[in-house]
């Protein structure tokens, strides 16, 4: 990791975040001020955060991709997500030495922000808007969580594959685009990957979904209906 400068890039994508994002401009402009934070440059397959390290400050990805892993009760090691930039991770307002849950790795090279624990909850404490543009930003991660355990909660893998590729739809559509590799799909559903192939061939056949170019989905919705 090294050091490198905050200018008006970086500036631009830091505000670009759902937690500063609608905020009005004088408090953007105290949060530059008041906020206690540095840019990192990470070269990539960096481990930046491990599972279990305390959480003591305000992360935020500003350029790049994360790859998000959990060690299980078995020793396992699965797959949770990928960040991709501009994304923060906070601290919790609630414990004081909160430990992270998972471990956050770089796929390529990227950009950090680190801010302090204690003047990130300094502006939100003396700022309402700060404060409700916080509130919201946490509701939003767990949601992503309990997302990940509806998920794991099915059953069957044909399930597990279904309930994962709905969530990734949006409303006024039936296509959408796998952005995980099968391997790591595999990982996020805790299925073996053969099994997950095996699932997939299956379920073209019986014309439940179409796999397409560019790792796009086609989701037959009346045959779903029936399975979930």
């Amino acid at each position: 990791m090294k050091s490198i400068p905050f200018n008006d890039y970086y500036k631009e994508k830091l505000f670009s975040i759902p937690l500063f994002k609608e905020l009005p401009d004088y408090l953007k402009s105290e949060i530059l001020k008041r906020l206690d934070f540095r840019l990192q440059e990470i070269n990539e397959n960096t481990v930046i955060l491990e599972q279990g390290d305390i959480c003591c400050n305000l992360y935020v990805l500003l350029e790049g991709t994360l790859e998000v892993n959990i060690i299980d009760a078995n020793g396992n090691e699965v797959l949770i997500e990928h960040i991709e930039s501009p994304r923060l991770r906070h601290p919790s307002p609630v414990q004081e030495r909160q430990p992270f849950p998972a471990t956050f790795r770089t796929l390529e090279k990227s950009v950090l922000l680190t801010a302090t624990k204690d003047s990130t909850f300094h502006l939100i404490s003396k700022y309402p808007d700060m404060l409700k543009s916080f509130l919201c930003v946490s509701g939003n991660c767990n949601v992503c969580t309990t997302m990940r355990l509806d998920v794991l909660s099915r059953k069957t893998i044909r399930e597990r594959i279904l309930v994962y590729l709905l969530k990734q739809l949006d409303k006024d559509t039936s296509t959408v685009k796998l952005t995980h590799t099968l391997t790591q799909l595999a990982e996020y559903i805790n299925v073996t990957r053969p099994a997950l192939s095996t699932e997939f061939n299956k379920m073209e056949k019986e014309g439940i979904l179409k796999r397409k170019e560019g790792n796009y989905i086609e989701l037959n919705r009346k045959a779903i209906k029936g399975i979930i």
